[in-house]
């Protein structure tokens, strides 16, 4: 694997051709190694069917290639021209209100519609023809942030035939697909499965199994719009990485089953666009909004390593102001080196800033770049190029350290609780994240893991929480582990036909687990139950009747943390203070080694050295840890959106 390296995302369509010289230079010369094109091109490389014209782009490549610069193409399918809707009048994608897409954005597709497809593929192939063998060439990237904007779920013609046939394969009879869904409720038995509609435009609520069915088609049609394009190009350059960029906390479609065919997971990392239009508290957005939430972009940095079976990029990396959030703040001056050093501490191969120059024109003109639309130097152009000198000097290498600790993310779950919340504030992803967040204050080294994982071996602590129905390898894993494993709440509590279980929640053996949920109890969001001891219970708590050992409860006496030998059940969604109170209990109880980190400082540790930043907005000093042999980079007294970087005594 290469070391570590800075990019930029570039559009020479939108510059002068004789600007190209001189942006390559400054480029290398600031230490960009690599540059993302052409995945918003197409109109410019076919600008009438079957008019090709890729002489212009060859010939951006060919300047990025002489000085020294590796380029990812970017398929454009992400941006049909216009003329693509004359041809397929009906490839636009129908929202849940019946209303057709219109053209004159981007994402102007449906990914069940056959015909775009065949043209998605029929680009690619062009493309990689073109372009294939040209020496500049490094890596491709399939489309752009595929479901941005909503795009995901379409309820047009084509994907009610392609539900349809989807259904007919998965459960081969109509008798079987009316059991799994419990149609004898309400009447809603089919005879046929051409009389299935999509879940949309209906007087009530469907059954939950047909709305959990539609996401999985809609999810499967993202996977097979993505593998055509994949085995396109590992038929025309094997020894290419393809690469997608996937987003923040989007969820409409399983990205686990979209990498398998993928060799590298990247995502774009806006922390301030994203914590401007995210949920999390008031407080939360006041003290981090020059610097972005401390632990939603690490999150993010961790689960997709998962997603790319280890390896990731950062693929899109704010460098200032963005355009598409409600107030857009210029970040705390070291922001953009600070999230590079964190991208890399986490395992990044690369980090891509986004964009080379900020556009004088359309959409996205007044998000910045690493240049001013003038051409001179915004501030983190100076940040990048810092973080180039550093990686050079610090000499990092290696992957992320295998973490201590690791939760269970599962795209399902989040389609579940959405479909079926009970609680109007429960989220699958919002207690994940909490989790998370109480584990990384402690600078605990943190895996996220797929729900088809088979074995929990080598980790101090597990967790699973809010996972709505078991498999056969998370039963095993369960089984087979002698780590602490805390499960809840909610996981269990169905079948993979969104049924409530004969056992009831969580549907464990009473050898592993003596809990049965009872009965729920769901909370007004403006309210909270107190618990003994310290926290509260918001949104969800459980009735839970058990032999096992209470370890905490709330103050109606019901338990809220109990636990067998090694496994824990929490039976409620807390705020953060009972969340962090769990996860220091479960700490205590397995003696997993901590860190004593000043407020707003996280940490993560790549073969051989720990990375710290600081997301405060003032200064904090660290403590030496035992295990620390030095810093080479920075001090134990760091500034406000510092980086200090120790080597550890021993690799690993």
């Amino acid at each position: 694997m290469t070391s570590p390296a800075i990019g930029v995302c570039y559009y020479p369509e939108h510059w002068p051709e004789e600007a190209w010289e001189r942006d390559a230079a400054r480029m290398a010369e600031a230490g960009i190694a690599w540059v993302r094109i052409g995945e918003f091109a197409w109109s410019r490389l076919e600008p009438t069917p079957g008019n090709l014209t890729f002489d212009w782009i060859i010939r951006a490549m060919d300047v990025l290639g002489r000085h020294g610069l590796k380029v990812v193409f970017g398929t454009p399918t992400a941006t049909p021209p216009r003329w693509m809707l004359d041809k397929h009048p009906d490839m636009l994608a129908v929202d849940a209100e019946g209303r057709r897409k219109g053209f004159g954005s981007r994402r102007h597709y449906d990914f069940s519609h056959p015909g775009y497809r065949e043209e998605a593929g029929r680009i690619t192939r062009l493309l990689a023809d073109a372009v294939g063998d040209h020496p500049a060439l490094g890596a491709w990237q399939t489309d752009n942030e595929y479901g941005c904007h909503g795009t995901t779920y379409s309820y047009s013609p084509a994907a009610r035939e392609g539900f349809q046939r989807w259904l007919a394969e998965k459960y081969g009879t109509i008798d079987a697909l009316n059991r799994a869904w419990g149609n004898v409720f309400w009447s809603m038995d089919y005879n046929r499965f051409d009389q299935v509609d999509l879940p949309n435009l209906l007087v009530a609520e469907a059954a939950p199994a047909h709305d959990l069915d539609f996401r999985r088609y809609a999810s499967d049609q993202v996977s097979a719009f993505n593998k055509v394009q994949f085995d396109i190009l590992k038929a025309r350059r094997p020894d290419l990485p393809v690469i997608h960029n996937f987003m923040s906390r989007y969820t409409e479609f399983d990205h686990y089953d979209v990498a398998e065919t993928l060799d590298i997971a990247s995502w774009d990392s806006y922390p301030l666009g994203h914590l401007a239009v995210s949920d999390e508290p008031d407080e939360i957005k006041r003290l981090y909004m020059r610097q972005g939430d401390p632990d939603n972009a690490a999150f993010h940095h961790d689960l997709y390593r998962a997603v790319g079976h280890g390896r990731w990029w950062i693929m899109e990396q704010q460098p200032g102001p963005v355009n598409w959030a409600q107030f857009n703040p210029d970040p705390l001056p070291g922001m953009a080196r600070l999230w590079a050093w964190e991208a890399f501490a986490h395992g990044a191969e690369v980090v891509t800033y986004f964009r080379w120059r900020q556009a004088p024109f359309a959409q996205e003109q007044m998000h910045a770049g690493l240049l001013r639309p003038d051409g001179e130097p915004a501030p983190a152009y100076h940040e990048a190029m810092q973080v180039a000198g550093e990686l050079k000097s610090v000499a990092l290498a290696g992957v992320a350290n295998k973490g201590r600790v690791a939760i269970v993310f599962d795209y399902q779950s989040e389609w579940a609780w959405e479909i079926q919340p009970q609680a109007a504030g429960f989220s699958h992803g919002a207690h994940v994240r909490a989790l998370y967040g109480a584990f990384r204050k402690h600078g605990i080294d943190i895996d996220i893991l797929p729900p088809s994982t088979k074995s929990f071996a080598g980790y101090d602590i597990v967790a699973i929480p809010a996972l709505f129905a078991w498999n056969e390898a998370l039963r095993n894993a369960i089984a087979d582990f002698d780590g602490h494993l805390l499960i809840g709440p909610r996981s269990g509590s169905k079948t993979e036909n969104f049924a409530i279980p004969e056992k009831l929640a969580p549907d464990l053996p009473s050898n592993l687990l003596d809990v049965t949920v009872a009965r729920i109890d769901s909370l007004d969001p403006t309210l909270g139950i107190e618990v003994r001891g310290g926290g509260a219970i918001h949104h969800w708590r459980e009735r839970i009747e058990t032999r096992a050992n209470v370890v905490i409860e709330d103050g109606d006496g019901w338990p809220v943390l109990v636990n067998q030998g090694k496994l824990y059940y929490l039976g409620a969604s807390g705020n953060r203070a009972l969340v962090q109170r769990v996860v220091d209990y479960l700490l205590a109880e397995t003696d997993t080694p901590t860190l004593n980190l000043p407020a707003g400082v996280r940490c993560r540790s790549r073969e051989g050295f720990r990375i710290y930043v600081n997301y405060g907005a003032g200064p904090a000093v660290l403590n030496v840890a035992a295990d620390e042999a030095g810093y080479v980079l920075g001090a134990a007294d760091m500034p406000a959106a510092g980086v200090t970087v120790a080597r550890l005594a021993t690799a690993g």
